[in-house]
């Protein structure tokens, strides 16, 4: 699809999905021995915090880094192996009932639906196949000889989303201006800020004050459905992608410590 005139954008994690899609993840890969004891430990109340609550850009940026080092050698075909069973096990993800319905509007309306999250590709690309949108933007890590270098390719966050944004309307004529954006986050809102409608969805406090002051609308989604409850047709979502690997990889590691650390208390 494409050429449509506009777009509608949609954050993932706590706008579209009711809880964090990396999370999902944390059990099987301490299964799988990704995430060894010794990282479990080493973890902070800080990535506790941003797994329950959310972060603001500073602690994004610390945790960016934190990943970076812990997923650097993973073996993308175990990666890749664990995604795929996980996400075949959880073929119905919960959802917000309302950011469905949101889908369908647009849709009637002739816009294309994209799902911009800073999650892994490998993450948001099945679910966004599985919901039926048109594209995703997602973070991308490198990959080298069948593992994670650790390096990043692209960053999905803060400005990383608009420009990504930008060069997806170049590339298939949506205007902008006459575009949808819907975020939970403050981090997000040069994403809100290069549409010409933005709307707050379950913001976290500073975006409800940014939301508030520039008269943006704020909505509030409380209804999570199973998808193929709400969506009946959807197909079984294919394998991840292998060239490249995201941020949700190792973010699932946080998930992992969360768990791993109530398991213990």
């Amino acid at each position: 699809m494409g050429n449509k005139g506009a777009a509608a954008f949609f954050d993932l994690d706590k706008t579209v999905i009711a809880r964090s899609s990396t999370l999902a993840f944390g059990k099987p890969f301490y299964k799988g021995g990704l995430v060894n004891r010794r990282a479990v430990l080493k973890s902070s109340y800080a990535q506790f915090v941003y797994l329950l609550q959310g972060a603001d850009e500073t602690q994004m940026d610390r945790m960016r880094d934190y990943l970076k080092t812990l997923c650097a050698g993973w073996s993308v075909e175990q990666v890749n192996a664990i995604v795929a069973e996980t996400l075949h096990e959880l073929i119905n993800p919960l959802v917000y009932d309302e950011a469905v319905a949101l889908f369908d509007e647009h849709r009637a309306a002739g816009r294309d639906i994209v799902i911009v999250s800073s999650s892994g590709e490998e993450v948001v690309g099945p679910i966004g196949e599985m919901l039926g949108v048109d594209r995703v933007v997602a973070t991308r890590m490198v990959v080298d000889k069948g593992a994670y270098t650790g390096d990043i390719a692209f960053y999905a966050y803060g400005d990383g989303k608009a420009i990504a944004m930008r060069e997806l309307a170049a590339e298939h004529g949506y205007d902008l201006a006459a575009s949808y954006a819907y975020s939970d986050s403050m981090t997000d809102l040069p994403m809100l800020e290069a549409v010409g409608h933005a709307t707050a969805v379950n913001p976290d406090k500073a975006l409800r004050k940014t939301a508030v002051e520039r008269s943006w609308p704020v909505l509030e989604f409380q209804r999570p459905v199973r998808m193929r409850a709400r969506i009946p047709s959807l197909p079984t979502p294919p394998g991840p992608p292998v060239a490249y690997a995201g941020v949700a990889v190792a973010a699932s590691a946080l998930g992992v410590v969360w768990w791993a650390g109530r398991r213990n208390r």
